[in-house]
């Protein structure tokens, strides 16, 4: 497995040089903004919202003084406004009480912060702190983690992201954490697709054991 995983993340990286997170972010806070607020929401649509918040609020504690009508009118085309609003300026308000207003960089203290699951907090301490203690696990990982075997199929049409992620830090070097997550985003919205995948095009056709057969 070690060898087979090693090759598909080096074709991987050959076939997506550009791989990277979507979401346009100039601090650790932004992307902790950015974050929550593309829960069941596109990146494209989350980066057409956050030029303007991040020009209202500045600053950690902007957020944890802003009011809640004004916010949620801002961020409304993201979905669940009212949940995210609430999620955003907690973990605003709690920065500024237990961290000094600077987000954590380690996985048991993001955990702590309102809407903060493993996730979002693998995102985080890998993009704004280059850090890996964790695998990004999204729908396309979940996916691509079946078909390419990485995990049962079953587990993956599961969607447990917990067991998945799990499974994964066992077989992918620690190293590579981060960007094994970006190669396997890109290459399920590029070529792997939910509904078609293009094996036809796919670099992996003659070594992924679900080529043609999805």
């Amino acid at each position: 497995m070690k060898n087979y995983v090693d090759k598909i993340f080096r074709i991987l990286e050959k076939t997506h040089p550009d791989a990277k997170i979507a979401l346009n972010f100039s601090n650790e806070f932004e992307l902790l903004v950015a974050v929550q607020l593309s829960a069941q929401c596109t990146d494209v649509r989350v980066n057409l919202v956050t030029p303007k918040l991040f020009a209202r609020y500045k600053k950690v504690e902007d957020y944890a003084n802003a009011k809640t009508a004004e916010f949620e009118k801002r961020i409304f085309p993201t979905g669940f406004y009212r949940n995210k609003t609430k999620n955003i300026l907690g973990a605003a308000k709690m920065l500024v009480k237990d961290f000094n207003g600077k987000l954590p960089d380690n996985m048991a203290e993001l955990l702590k912060l309102p809407g903060v699951a493993r996730k979002s907090a693998n995102v985080i301490l890998n993009n704004a702190f280059k850090k890996n203690e964790g695998v990004v696990v999204d729908t396309h990982v979940m996916r691509l983690s079946g078909r390419m075997g990485f995990v049962p199929v079953k587990l993956a049409k599961a969607k447990n992201a917990v067991k998945i992620e799990r499974e994964l830090m066992k077989k992918v070097p620690q190293k590579d954490w981060g960007k094994f997550s970006d190669y396997m985003v890109f290459h399920g919205r590029r070529i792997c697709t939910a509904r078609k995948p293009k094996c036809n095009e796919c670099p992996l056709s003659k070594i992924c054991p679900s080529a043609f057969k999805v």
